[in-house]
């Protein structure tokens, strides 16, 4: 499924059970938000050790893929809401991040 594929099936879900007065750009923000919080929570009192191998967890896994899940779901239909191809913008953002952040400069040299 692509992008788009997608987007087009959250914006069938949610005509379907007529959302759209409050599927506003500020609302679908602030469900973003607590979705990511809700992600947040899953990770906030493991070590790194522990974060990195959460996908291994067969209890945490599908808590995280559940999140991870509502974090696109909101992000795809709040750029659907607002006309913003994702693709498109987070190419251009690459680009823009290939010029401030060239290879082989570390953190440090870039905070000087």
């Amino acid at each position: 499924m692509t992008l788009e594929e997608l987007s087009a099936r959250q914006r069938a879900f949610s005509e379907a059970r007529a959302w759209g007065p409050w599927h506003t750009p500020k609302n679908l923000v602030m469900a973003l938000t607590g979705e990511v919080g809700e992600l947040t929570e899953l990770f906030q009192w493991l070590t790194p050790e522990e974060a990195a191998t959460a996908a291994d967890d067969p209890v945490l896994r599908p808590r995280i893929d559940d999140e991870m899940a509502d974090v696109l779901l909101y992000l795809v239909r709040l750029a659907d809401v607002l006309g913003v191809d994702l693709i498109e913008a987070a190419n251009a953002k690459i680009e823009r991040n290939e010029t401030r952040f060239p290879p082989g400069v570390g953190r440090t040299a870039l905070e000087k």
